[in-house]
């Protein structure tokens, strides 16, 4: 039975803080058959995980998927670098901006679509730290309005 819809799995909570999102693609991953079995129950980590392009092919590093419990001998590496399927006209751009100064590749999150594990992939630039510092404040000014408005409607 195909399954519909997305069901997000794991989700990178720092590559928003450190860096300005400047595109986001979606990317195929070439997996295991233990590999998929973790990654449905969740053992995922994208951490310290990024991406790089080499021979025009994108491929995530530091990516950690835990092995399978269950599996008796054919259990795979947690920390194997992991091939990524964009069409040729991604990679082309990805190729462009990566080699532009600054520009970094980060998986996102990690989630299931139509049955199949996809990555979101998101390239940027690092953040100096009175971006980050702003973006604080921002977020803090935010749930001050959040919380006045809630008690204006009461």
């Amino acid at each position: 039975m195909k399954q519909s819809g997305t069901k997000q799995i794991a989700f990178n909570k720092k590559a928003k803080f450190n860096l300005n999102i400047e595109d986001e693609f979606e990317a195929g991953i070439v997996l295991t058959g233990t590999e998929v079995k973790s990654i449905r129950s969740g053992k995922i980590s994208l951490k310290e995980a990024f991406a790089r392009i080499k021979n025009n092919e994108v491929f995530v590093y530091n990516m950690h998927i835990s092995p399978y419990t269950h599996a008796y001998y054919d259990n795979h590496d947690p920390m194997r670098p992991r091939k990524l399927l964009l069409h040729k006209k991604q990679i082309n751009k990805l190729i462009g901006k990566t080699n532009e100064k600054g520009y970094t590749m980060v998986p996102l999150k990690v989630y299931l679509k139509d049955g199949k594990v996809k990555i979101g992939l998101a390239l940027g630039k690092g953040k100096k730290i009175y971006d980050k510092r702003r973006d604080i404040k921002d977020r803090e000014v935010k749930r001050e309005i959040d919380r006045s408005m809630k008690k204006f409607r009461q």
